[in-house]
């Protein structure tokens, strides 16, 4: 097991997983490299970071831009020299089904969810390659090894980062590369995605987008903290894949039994569990 160390680059840190991270690594002893496009919330995380006496910097970054991000990995890695681990977290969702969301809306998403997670590991690569040992950890989801109805561009991208993210271990691998790297497929985790997710340009039933939040969050049971928490462990272990809560590992053990099936089984068990909680 490698003891966490040296400093973190964190997208989409101001809240959710990754501000949990952001505590958890400077618990540790990290300095942070911290993104987001909520302006506020990284001040008032670094604020928090502060107390710990690490060494904070922060990022506005919009990781569909890819010359922002490699504005944001210069600055990271001019002001953090010993940046060493790079955890491109940064995602957003987007409700309805691929009836009901447009060409733009699922550009929208895979701009932030596949191809920002494409250019930090881009941008960031070069410096990490440089350094005795780095890790690389990509947010993908449980929605990237199943995919439900009403998710075709969220699991479109996530299955894209987790085979972009899979590919690229092998490549580093091969050229013995001192990075490595590490996917990570949460299951429900109780952060804000849900409720903060856009509206498919063809979808006017609200109620159905009500119910679906509240549904999500009925059924996320993982804190950010436990989240984080594995993704640490994973990243102290070196594992390729990190599962995050239980219900993931019912769904891949399920995918992996039934590939052509699984959402039969797994649409049953959900309703049963919604008229038990409902």
């Amino acid at each position: 097991m490698t003891a966490i160390r040296g400093t973190a680059a964190i997208t989409g840190a101001a809240s959710g997983i990754g501000r949990a991270l952001a505590h958890e690594l400077a618990a540790r002893g990290c300095d942070l490299a911290l993104a987001d496009r909520d302006e506020a919330g990284l001040a008032s995380l670094a604020d928090e970071i502060a107390r710990s006496g690490r060494q904070v910097s922060t990022h506005r970054l919009d990781v569909s831009d890819a010359g922002a991000v490699e504005e944001f990995a210069d600055a990271a890695t001019r002001a953090h020299p010993a940046l060493n681990i790079l955890i491109n977290n940064a995602g957003v969702a987007l409700a309805g089904t691929f009836a009901e969301i447009s060409q733009a809306d699922m550009e929208w998403l895979f701009n932030i969810n596949f191809w920002g997670v494409v250019h930090g590991t881009r941008a960031f690569l070069p410096h990490l390659a440089r350094r005795p040992e780095a890790h690389i950890v990509n947010l993908s989801s449980i929605f990237g090894i199943v995919a439900p109805p009403g998710q075709s561009a969220y699991a479109a991208a996530k299955f894209a980062v987790r085979g972009f993210s899979e590919s690229l271990r092998h490549e580093l691998a091969v050229a013995q590369s001192p990075v490595r790297l590490s996917v990570v497929h949460p299951g429900g985790v109780a952060t804000a995605i849900a409720r903060n997710a856009r509206m498919g340009q063809g979808m006017t039933d609200n109620e159905r987008r009500v119910q679906g939040i509240e549904r999500f969050e009925r059924f996320a049971k993982t804190t950010p903290k436990q989240a984080a928490l594995r993704i640490i462990k994973g990243i102290e272990r070196n594992e390729p894949r990190i599962l995050i809560g239980s219900d993931a590992r019912v769904m891949d053990i399920l995918q992996r039994l039934m590939p052509g099936t699984y959402w039969k089984v797994l649409a049953k068990q959900l309703e049963k569990a919604a008229a038990k909680t409902g």
